[in-house]
């Protein structure tokens, strides 16, 4: 198999809103999440989902649960992306605070509470951690991608799972074929690191609680300072790529991608390397479900 492995990107509601370089950056259609840190009121995600939308991609809201306060809030906020911004598809997280801001404790709440269906959300992702959290044991991890699976099965969605960005890649290839033999067989979009500083790299993995990512993007730290660029994506992406387009079967079906050091500078990284250009016979083939599998494209 010939080809370049597929993308997705994120961007923040201000930037959704405000960027002047977002027309045209990306190709049409490619999936474009907003993130959800806290401090943005609705209506502002919402704006920025709509020119997400408007601009020819399609926008992925992210829903923080813990950072949610109501079970009210949580619908009112999903009819207005769905009949506002033609919003389809969103991501899932828990939204990392230890204590919630309201009555919404987990991703299972939200899930099972907002509705999506009823407003045509029919897309799905959840979040992965395959160097394990600081906040739950790798035990309670995959007991909530089981449950997560099992509401697939019983509903309509189509769901994936898009993890944290780190540097193993090999940790990571691992991690994502090997949930099938813990009973989960949903496709897996990668998180990387787009082009950044070393410095900026290593203040955003200790902020997200990736230490093993840490300590080995240190280890390789004197190595990757030398060059002009700073951290080149290739590290990681080269081998997760070489992999999707050489296995049998493989749960992999993309890479999302963290943009620290500036959306247009990963943008254009992707461009170079053809990413972006994947079309979609090759991005249909980039994964091969096994014999009997419940995997929902997605």
């Amino acid at each position: 198999m010939t080809g370049k492995i597929a993308a997705s990107i994120e961007v923040s509601p201000k930037q959704a809103v405000e960027n002047t370089d977002l027309p045209e950056l990306f190709p049409q259609g490619t999936r474009v999440y907003i993130t959800d840190v806290g401090n943005d009121s609705t209506e502002l995600l919402v704006s920025g989902a709509k020119r997400v939308r408007d601009l020819g991609y399609c926008p992925v809201p992210h829903f923080a649960s813990r950072r949610l306060t109501t079970i009210d809030a949580l619908k009112t906020r999903v009819k207005m992306m769905a009949q506002e911004a033609g919003v389809s598809d969103v991501l899932v997280i828990g939204g990392g605070l230890d204590h919630p801001n309201g009555d919404i404790a987990s991703t299972m709440e939200v899930l099972e509470s907002a509705d999506f269906d009823r407003h045509g959300i029919t897309h799905i992702g959840i979040a992965g951690h395959p160097e394990g959290s600081p906040d739950f044991s790798d035990e309670v991890a995959l007991g909530a991608l089981r449950l997560k699976k099992n509401f697939a099965l019983r509903t309509d969605a189509r769901m994936r799972i898009v993890t944290q960005f780190g540097f193993d890649a090999d940790k990571f290839v691992l991690w994502a074929d090997g949930l099938k033999q813990q009973g989960i067989d949903l496709p897996v979009h990668l998180g990387v690191a787009g082009p950044a500083k070393i410095t900026t790299l290593l203040r955003f993995a200790a902020m997200c609680g990736i230490g093993n990512s840490l300590s080995f993007l240190k280890k390789r730290g004197s190595a990757l300072a030398t060059l002009a660029t700073g951290f080149s994506p290739e590290s990681v992406v080269g081998p997760i790529e070489d992999h999707v387009m050489s296995a049998d079967w493989t749960a992999i079906r993309q890479i999302h991608v963290f943009p620290f050091g500036g959306v247009k500078k990963s943008a254009e990284w992707l461009a170079g390397r053809g990413s972006w250009s994947v079309d979609k016979d090759i991005k249909n083939s980039l994964y091969h479900p096994p014999a009997n599998s419940n995997l929902k494209e997605a």
